[in-house]
């Protein structure tokens, strides 16, 4: 399996991926505000990558739950400035993280590799057409709902089973569009309008969207749905993080978006030698 993000290509099966968070945002529900300068950002973007990050997540425009929309004047003046160094100065693709069709068009230019769309239950197809013209990477989440209302008393019937038919409608629609199947990863969305136990349901059911052959991303850094399931503080969330990390990576999960990139890095290479080291017991003469 082949996930395509322009010049950067990456080929499964491999150790899994690392995706570094970059908010430059004053309200992210994390850090806002920490990296809200440009040099700051890139600074911390190339603390990242010495972390062990294999790409870089760039966001303008916070999407935690309640989150006021951003001008997209005000989002590219946040994102291109880091896009534009990073592109230049860091050997890994940079993503945009975006839900405005000019954005994601302005971020291409400037030398990022890859659109993460939350936003990918659209209707129009312009973000998806921008993304089939550069050949970028796209990742594709399921969010129930906009950031200002997906909390609001999400509801399914079948949580894992109406994720997986979204993703394969989704796939057809990008098709369509001239977004090939190798462009693509999944992210079931984890807190993006689901509550505690439909995010559990979905953790608990990764291993069922291994039929889209497709590249599966996970994020769960610090959301709240841990500190709902453990009564811990934003702060304190990083053990749970890390279980539901190594849950997800044997379930087959590839790509982990994280702002604790070491950690992260530190559980997912113990996890593969546990799984080579188990491979090799079982198959002696080998």
């Amino acid at each position: 399996m082949r996930w395509s993000c322009r010049r950067f290509e990456f080929l499964f099966p491999r150790p899994a991926l690392v995706m570094g968070i970059v908010n430059v945002t004053p309200d992210s529900f994390s850090d806002g505000g920490r990296y809200f300068d440009p040099e700051a950002a890139i600074a911390h973007a190339r603390e990242l990558v010495a972390e062990g990050a294999d790409l870089l997540d760039v966001g303008g425009e916070s999407t935690r739950p309640n989150a006021t929309p951003v001008p997209e004047a005000e989002e590219l003046r946040r994102v291109l400035p880091v896009i534009e160094e990073l592109a230049r100065q860091v050997p890994v693709p940079v993503s945009v993280d975006t839900r405005k069709t000019g954005v994601a068009r302005a971020a291409l230019a400037a030398g990022a590799s890859l659109v993460n769309d939350v936003e990918a239950r659209r209707t129009d197809d312009a973000l998806w057409r921008v993304v089939a013209d550069a050949q970028a990477g796209y990742v594709c989440m399921h969010m129930q709902g906009t950031p200002a209302t997906m909390q609001q008393n999400p509801s399914y019937n079948d949580v894992v089973r109406e994720v997986g038919e979204f993703f394969t409608d989704r796939l057809a629609r990008l098709a369509q569009c001239g977004v090939g199947p190798d462009q693509v990863a999944l992210d079931v969305g984890i807190g993006f309008g689901k509550d505690l136990a439909h995010n559990l349901d979905l953790l608990a059911g990764l291993e069922s969207y291994k039929g889209l052959h497709r590249p599966l991303l996970l994020g769960v850094s610090r959301k709240s749905f841990l500190g709902r399931l453990l009564g811990a503080d934003l702060d304190a969330r990083l053990p749970g993080a890390l279980a539901c990390t190594a849950w997800a990576a044997n379930a087959g999960v590839q790509v982990f978006r994280t702002h604790d990139v070491a950690a992260t890095c530190q559980a997912l290479r113990v996890i593969e030698a546990l799984r080579a080291r188990a491979a090799t017991a079982a198959c002696p003469g080998l």
